[in-house]
């Protein structure tokens, strides 16, 4: 199905509908438990939407969607957008004070979720997308349906004042991107889409309606399969995905997890399509060398929550992998997508030639209604130009410095401000120093991305204060835990006296990061590798050493899980393959299915070498 047959004036759920009535029998979604059709994808979001008016959603209004990953999750999401509503995702793994802060700022007492999650959204409404009435009565007399100008989402992103912001985008918006992208891949019928991302993560958008406005078939990645390189491999073969989307952090889980692929054709991927983080293609190497580069084709493509998904487009190419930037931290991000336009400016707004960094603002159909309840920040970041010709044009200012290396040719060379991306996700270190310095020993605090060794940026608190460490870093993991998601939890808490400052008064990151170096220099010092053997140590007391090397702390108990420590996927696989080389073992991630804790590993560990031993 050609995206030539998309309409730009309709909404997603009117396009999707067309699809629907033209690919009645075709499957729809999958996720390992049920698998839908077209016709009945569209019949249970129907009967949903007939709920939600009846509960008196209506145009413009924002509806909570709160589910696990799976069908019942793309029913929720396309049930209020029939219904004339927006919907806002909110992740079940989020602490409470997340998910009451995002329901109450969107003003949604109606919250689509499910037996198993209508308990985290206690005191409003719960409409159960696995309880839906047989039939339900017609649409209330009065109710406006949605048009393409109306509100489809609110998606939230961390804001640097201590609370995140709500980015508001209309039907119109996401529709045109894929409109605008239809030269780029022409994606049909026949294409499989994984949804790997968590839906409050706007690569869901991308990959749900990539699938969904073409014909093509979703399959729902669950949380556990989206941690496990290996199983996720698997399912990439089993189910013949075509169109692979992934930050580059997790594709390079996902690349080692590979390497001992020796089975000729066993993918069917037509594109990896990169986006959330700087791109090292570099580090491409390993996958290109394998497959080349036409099968799959590989794409980079730059973008932001609040100009709908992606900005820009780049094909890679050979030349890509071994090119040296032209200036260091520079990533080619390719040109705009066809109906976008961006510009470089200097912090008086002025456009940049060819060659000059600056600050990325970028125009065009997909820039977002803006902020939800911020007028002032929406006035700031949204602004309105008058061109040489007299038209006025609505630009938004991201935040992100860039160069234009050629005409029409961009690079992103990183932040204008403190903002940081982890495996994807924008974080304000702001909104987590605010949480920390909640704490009442806590005086200041100042939080940093740094690599522990591992190649993967993770987040490090350094709190002021002169409370004992053990005490401190405890009650300051349970207050971050509390209020923010586990994405935003720092790895380490390094207590100071006294923030270091430079002789102009700045912070001295320099002195923060050597603290850092030191810290994991200390922590390794008690691990295995003094003694690879593991003689006159525990089983725990080995692996506790390990993770001290791959977590960079020591404050380690066997009922601590992996990732409450600050552990991420990346360092998951990496922990695993040190205890597999260091016990000549060949554990996965399956085997912490019953926890990644120290306790539990251990109890494998042990399984394991008394298989070994029989």
């Amino acid at each position: 199905m050609s995206s030539e047959s998309l309409d730009d004036s309709l909404t997603l759920h009117e396009n999707f509908e067309r699809i629907a009535a033209r690919f009645p029998e075709s499957v729809a979604v999958t996720d390992g438990r049920t698998r839908l059709t077209y016709r009945e994808l569209d019949a249970r979001a129907t009967t949903l939407a007939q709920v939600l008016r009846g509960a008196g959603v209506g145009r413009d209004q924002r509806v909570g969607l709160c589910l696990e990953r799976g069908a019942d999750l793309v029913v929720g999401l396309i049930g209020i957008l029939k219904a004339g509503a927006g919907y806002v995702p909110v992740d079940p793994a989020y602490p409470a004070e997340r998910r009451d802060f995002v329901l109450d700022s969107c003003d949604a007492p109606v919250v689509v979720a499910s037996t198993a999650t209508a308990p985290l959204v206690d005191g409003r409404t719960p409409v159960l997308v696995d309880a839906l009435p047989e039939s339900v009565a017609d649409t209330p007399a009065g109710h406006e349906g949605a048009n393409a100008s109306s509100l489809a989402y609110t998606i939230f992103t961390s804001g640097s004042s201590g609370e995140p912001k709500g980015v508001l985008v209309e039907h119109r918006n996401a529709v045109r991107l894929f409109t605008a992208t239809a030269p780029v891949f022409g994606f049909d019928e026949t294409d499989v889409w994984s949804n790997f991302h968590s839906a409050a993560f706007d690569f869901s958008v991308w990959e749900i309606w990539g699938a969904l406005l073409h014909g093509g078939r979703l399959v729902v990645v669950d949380n556990e399969t989206a941690r496990d390189p290996q199983a996720l491999h698997g399912l990439l073969r089993r189910e013949r995905v075509t169109v692979l989307n992934q930050t580059p952090s997790a594709f390079r889980n996902l690349m080692n997890a590979m390497a001992a692929d020796t089975e000729p054709g066993s993918l069917s991927l037509r594109y990896v399509v990169f986006g959330g983080e700087k791109l090292d293609y570099r580090a491409l190497t390993p996958w290109t060398d394998r497959h080349g580069l036409d099968a799959p084709v590989l794409v980079n493509m730059y973008g932001i929550t609040e100009t709908t998904v992606h900005v820009t487009w780049k094909r890679i190419s050979a030349a890509d992998l071994t090119a040296e930037p032209a200036v260091e931290g520079l990533s080619p991000i390719g040109e705009a997508i066809p109906d976008l336009r961006i510009d470089i400016r200097d912090e008086d707004g002025t456009s940049l030639p060819v060659g000059t960094e600056g600050v990325i603002h970028v125009s065009g159909a997909g820039v977002a209604r803006g902020y939800l309840n911020h007028p002032e920040l929406t006035a700031e970041r949204f602004s309105e130009r008058t061109e040489a010709d007299g038209t006025t044009v609505r630009w938004y200012d991201s935040g992100d410095r860039g160069v234009q290396t050629a005409p029409g040719e961009f690079a992103y060379a990183g932040r204008a401000d403190r903002q940081l991306k982890i495996r994807g996700y924008r974080i304000e270190p702001g909104e987590i120093e605010a949480v920390v310095k909640k704490h009442p020993a806590v005086r200041d605090a100042v939080v940093l991305a740094a690599d522990f060794g591992s190649g993967e940026p993770r987040l490090v608190a350094f709190p002021v204060t002169s409370a004992a460490p053990e005490q401190l870093t405890a009650e300051l993991k349970a207050a971050v835990a509390t209020a923010l998601p586990a994405y935003m939890a720092p790895s380490a808490y390094l207590p100071l006296d006294e923030l270091p400052v430079t002789v102009n008064g700045k912070l001295d990151e320099s002195v923060l990061r050597k603290r850092l170096e030191l810290k994991l220099a200390e922590a390794a010092k008690g691990s295995i590798t003094e003694d690879p053997a593991g003689k006159g140590a525990s089983v725990e007391e080995i692996l506790r050493g390990i993770w001290a090397e791959v977590l960079g702390t020591d404050d380690i108990a066997d009922t601590d899980e992996f990732f409450d420590l600050g552990g991420t996927s990346f360092s998951l696989i990496h922990m695993l393959s040190v205890v597999n080389d260091r016990f000549s073992l060949s554990l996965n991630v399956g085997t912490l299915a019953e926890g990644a804790n120290i306790g539990a590993l251990a109890a494998a560990v042990k399984n394991q070498l008394a298989l070994i031993s029989q």
